[in-house]
Order: structure tokens, then sequence, then C-alpha cells
């Protein structure tokens, strides 16, 4: 079956009328210390976008800033409740998917020590393709030092992350 089909039998209806983040209230923007958001838009499909998104155990061949993504139970694809580490800005993080609603919305809480962070994904149909937006909030003490220390740092790599998202999508 395609992800378009699989899209379609999961209910996605194209409609992003409650396209905004349902952020659990400790990790909202307004209380986060820590708040960095990307967008583009995307000439591939939300369909193409979220199978390539979904499959995390891949985001190193687009994703030059993720390493070492093992999803529970060997999976190479992502899904509701899966629990998956990564290396990511020189960190190793736990990470739960706590949202997913395919071809729409995924959103992840991870941790490791000195680091909370909560990091969605939201992507809105367009006539000829999609824009996809990333938000992601941030606590802990590394978190705050690596701000400082880089303060647009996060930015570059989660652009650099829609940018190989939308390559990947359209190979």
């Amino acid at each position: 079956m395609t992800v378009a089909a699989v899209c379609a039998e999961l209910g996605y209806s194209g409609d992003m009328d409650a396209s905004q983040i349902s952020w659990p209230q400790r990790y909202s923007p307004q209380r986060a210390p820590v708040h960095v958001v990307n967008a583009l838009t995307l000439s591939s499909s939300p369909a193409r976008v979220w199978a390539k998104l979904i499959g995390a155990a891949g985001w190193p061949q687009f994703y030059a800033n993720a390493s070492n993504v093992v999803i529970e139970g060997g999976a190479r694809e992502l899904f509701a409740g899966a629990h998956f580490t990564w290396r990511t800005f020189g960190v190793n993080l736990k990470t739960q998917v706590i949202e997913f609603q395919p071809c729409e919305r995924i959103a992840w809480l991870a941790t490791s020590p000195g680091v909370e962070a909560y990091h969605a994904w939201l992507i809105r149909p367009l006539p000829d393709g999609c824009q996809v937006i990333t938000e992601e909030t941030q606590y802990g003490l590394a978190a705050r030092a690596a701000r400082v220390l880089f303060p647009h740092r996060m930015e570059q790599w989660h652009q650099r992350w829609l940018e190989g998202l939308a390559k990947a999508a359209a190979s």
C-alpha cells in the first residue's frame, strides 16, 4: 500500500484548520527558555514528505546532524508512541513520539542529561506541494548554555533538515 493510501485510510483529510501544535503545558513556547521555529515550502506532496519524516532510520542520509538513530523493535519508521534513541548536536537523546497524525503532524519528547526538548512538525497541504513547519522548545542547563554559546545554531541546523527533507521527498 502506498503512503498516500495509508494516509487516506488513517483519515488524512488535507484540512489543517487545527494546525497549531498541541504543546504540552510544560513545553509551550511562552514558558520555555529556548524556542525555535523554521518553515519551508516544498514541491512534494504531504504523503511523500511524511514518508521521509517518519523514516527516522534514514534521517542521516539527508540530515548531517542526525546519527545513530535506533527505533525500538528494529523498526525503520516512527509510529505513535515509538521510542527511539539518536544523536544530534553532539548529544545522545532518548526520545518518544507523543503526537502522531499521519501526513499532518508528529511531535516527540527528547531527553538527555541537561536537555529536555519537545520537537513538533506540521505538514500543511498546498495546491502544488506543502509547507512544513518545525518548532522546538527546550529546557535544561545544557540547552541554555548552547543557546548562549551558539545563538543561531539550532535554527540553522533545522533549516538544513528542512532543506534535506525537501530534496529527499522530491527524489
